[in-house]
């Protein structure tokens, strides 16, 4: 027999028995799922010891990551939720002149609710804007003692009656000025030495806002970054990790191993940096924001709807969208990674 003849057989024999084997794996891998996911875990969490340096980077700069995340929407959510309790304090007073009766200010009334932006009217005679003035002043002697019953007389004669106005929309106010600019009633007894309170605290509000819109748009980009970089962490070690196990990957295919158990070990170890870095995120946001929410409310922040969600059973839902953020971080860096080698060496 020549020589070629016998390489001949000998490939035969090797392609023969290279399909045996894989028939078997297959019908291995069909008849035994369970064991191949466990198989799956374990060269997982092994790969995520032997990187543990790159592993411990990937998951301290994910880490950062989502962190950053929950300070944005958390200063998102609080600041918004400032301004809007903000608005719903603020109220427009109108002063009308002095010894405008009931009548006349209930009429006033009447005009003015026809507005749908109107949320409710409140108002107060002259009288009434006095006996104010004496309850806040009530522990001042000096202002006390001097108000004999002429100067009662005088003060009274000379303090304005009040209309106080919240709306619906604070910032849309031309229908109510449209009103009090234009209407006869009105035009007939706003005092003109002292304009409607349109603009107060509009400042404070548009300042809060704008701080909103900073802290939404800033942290995205901040949490964008961050994200871009755990990601190519991650890629490179998993394609370090490919590099050193380069062999092993060849052998695996040699058995007829199919892509799924080559790629799932990587992403394995992949997913374990995102739920350590979502657990050590949510915690480390938990204790901070625990800490900073008294100074918080000293400020006059409204903090209620974060610190309702992280003191109630609805904590376990921030940890449980950590950890899943962080796994999906993982997943896809690592899918690219492993997709990217599997792609060169077919």
């Amino acid at each position: 027999m020549k020589k070629d003849d016998s390489l001949d057989i000998n490939d035969k024999s090797l392609k023969k028995a290279a399909k045996r084997g894989l028939k078997t794996m297959r019908k291995t891998k069909a008849h035994h799922p369970v064991r191949n996911k466990s198989r799956i875990i374990k060269y997982g969490t092994s790969g995520f010891a032997r990187n543990i340096w790159l592993s411990t980077a990937a998951t301290i700069v994910m880490m950062i990551t989502l962190i950053i995340s929950f300070v944005t929407v958390v200063a998102s959510v609080i600041l918004t939720n400032t301004a809007d309790m903000m608005r719903d304090k603020i109220d427009i007073t109108i002063y009308f002149k002095p010894n405008t009766g009931e009548k006349e200010l209930q009429e006033l009334t009447d005009i003015i609710s026809e507005d749908s932006n109107i949320k409710s009217v409140v108002v107060s005679t002259s009288e009434e804007e006095y006996n104010k003035f004496l309850e806040e002043n009530a522990e001042s002697d000096d202002i006390i003692n001097v108000l004999d019953e002429e100067m009662r007389t005088l003060m009274v004669s000379k303090m304005q009656a009040t209309m106080r106005i919240k709306v619906y929309n604070i910032d849309n106010l031309d229908s109510v000025k449209s009103i009090v600019d234009t209407d006869e009633m009105f035009v007939a007894y706003v005092d003109e030495s002292m304009p409607p309170t349109y603009d107060v605290n509009q400042i404070e509000i548009a300042t809060i806002t704008s701080w909103a819109r900073i802290a939404r748009t800033g942290g995205l980009i901040l949490a964008g970054v961050f994200l871009v970089i755990s990601v190519l962490i991650i890629f490179s070690t998993i394609r370090m990790a490919i590099f050193s196990r380069r062999e092993e990957i060849y052998m695996m295919k040699l058995v007829g191993a199919d892509k799924h158990f080559i790629r799932g070990p990587f992403l394995v170890e992949a997913e374990i940096c995102g739920v350590i870095a979502g657990v050590l995120a949510s915690t480390v946001s938990y204790f901070g924001f625990m800490w900073l929410a008294p100074k918080l409310t000293g400020y006059g922040v409204d903090i209620n709807v974060i610190v309702d969600i992280l003191e109630s059973n609805k904590l376990i839902l921030v940890y449980l969208v950590f950890v899943g953020v962080g796994m999906i971080i993982g997943r896809v860096s690592a899918w690219l990674a492993i997709s990217k080698y599997l792609h060169k060496s077919t």
